[in-house]
């Protein structure tokens, strides 16, 4: 009997930093707020890790329509409430220049603990992401696709890169929120495993002896979800701008379908060894839009904009059945743009070569990114 063909429904998870709109530094989420928007949009909306983060998910979505009208409300909503009480939300993976020593932990078990667990490592955990889950109801299938579009994670960080600042230092990579992730453990590119028997029991190893409680606590960039029957992306950046963010979730779910098409004729995508994969995540993570990707067929580095003209192609059949071709042709704009990265570098450049100080570029590039979160938002 055939593997039935996944629902390929979809949803998008997105951390959000809190800041104070005259400091512009970190702020903690008042009681007020957080009741606020948990009476507005239910268990839609939540807290992350420490008090100065905010964490929304959207409803299961079939169409892209769906996603933005969704998305766009939890933003609008958040920056609404927020703004009456001197405060904005910025949808960028690093602060440009707070420090971590400011920030507090959420009061809540799972936090606390977690905060006792991962010691110095937990308290620079100042960052935020972006996750899309897209539904893959098999569990064999979950597990397949998930080996083969690791390849594809270089590419979807590639598109999202929004933290090139670390405590008022220019780090020097499009995407430091990956370093800072990557010092947890259990953090990283999965593993190629040939089952989900074989998922599970080496999950097993880890949950008998007491080390994790559930597979929550696995922090890949890519896994099969403990909660709901999806595959989980975690590789990206949370965009400052919703456009950049849609387009992601509209590639990755249509890498999955062009991938089960394959399957149907009885073809795979190439696999290659993880340590191959992780060097054009590292590239990805280093120089964003700007640079290269190993293309391994080829054995050659070939420059993004020419990739995002071949994923474009790859998935042209699957964006038309999703009705998403607008979402994956705005990869262009990304590649010929930049990301929030290039844009937060440009506007502090801009700024230092003007003759104003570190300080106030690295206040000109919150204000940015504070415009840009809640930019084409709607009434």
């Amino acid at each position: 009997m055939g593997i039935t063909e996944p629902s390929f429904s979809f949803g998008i998870e997105e951390e959000y930093h809190l800041v104070d709109t005259e400091t512009r530094a970190f702020a903690s989420a008042p009681d007020a707020l957080m009741q606020a928007l948990e009476s507005e949009l239910g268990k839609k909306v939540g807290p992350e890790f420490f008090q100065s983060q905010i964490e929304v998910g959207t409803k299961v979505c079939t169409t892209p329509e769906e996603a933005r009208s969704d998305l766009g409300q939890l933003r609008r909503l958040i920056v609404t409430h927020a703004g009456k009480l001197g405060l904005a939300p910025i949808a960028a993976s690093t602060h440009p220049f707070a420090q971590k020593s400011s920030l507090r932990t959420t009061e809540k078990d799972r936090y606390l603990t977690l905060a006792r667990d991962l010691g110095v490592i937990g308290r620079r955990l100042a960052i935020c992401g972006m996750h899309v889950h897209v539904g893959i109801e098999d569990d064999e299938l979950r597990i397949d696709l998930m080996n083969q579009v690791r390849y594809f994670l270089p590419h979807m960080l590639m598109l999202s890169t929004s933290s090139p600042f670390w405590e008022g230092d220019d780090t020097g990579l499009k995407s430091y929120r990956l370093a800072v992730l990557h010092e947890l453990p259990r953090t990283g590119l999965p593993q190629r495993f040939e089952s989900h028997g074989e998922y599970r029991r080496a999950l097993e190893v880890l949950l008998n002896a007491g080390v994790i409680e559930d597979a929550t606590k696995v922090w890949w960039d890519l896994r099969p979800s403990e909660r709901f029957p999806t595959l989980e992306m975690r590789i990206s950046d949370v965009c400052t701008r919703m456009d950049d963010a849609l387009a992601i979730a509209a590639l990755f779910r249509c890498l999955l379908r062009m991938l089960y098409r394959l399957r149907r004729k009885n073809q795979k995508w190439r696999s290659y060894p993880a340590f191959l994969l992780a060097e054009n995540c590292w590239r990805a993570q280093r120089y964003g839009t700007d640079g290269t990707l190993f293309d391994f067929g080829r054995g050659q580095l070939i420059a993004f904009h020419q990739l995002v003209e071949e994923l474009i192609e790859l998935t042209r059949e699957d964006a038309e059945a999703f009705g998403c071709e607008a979402e994956i042709l705005h990869m262009r704009k990304i590649a010929e743009g930049g990301t929030s990265a290039d844009r937060q570098i440009n506007r502090y450049n801009v700024m230092v070569s003007a003759g104003q100080s570190r300080q106030e570029a690295m206040l000109g590039v919150t204000d940015l990114l504070i415009e840009e979160t809640r930019a084409d938002l709607g009434p």
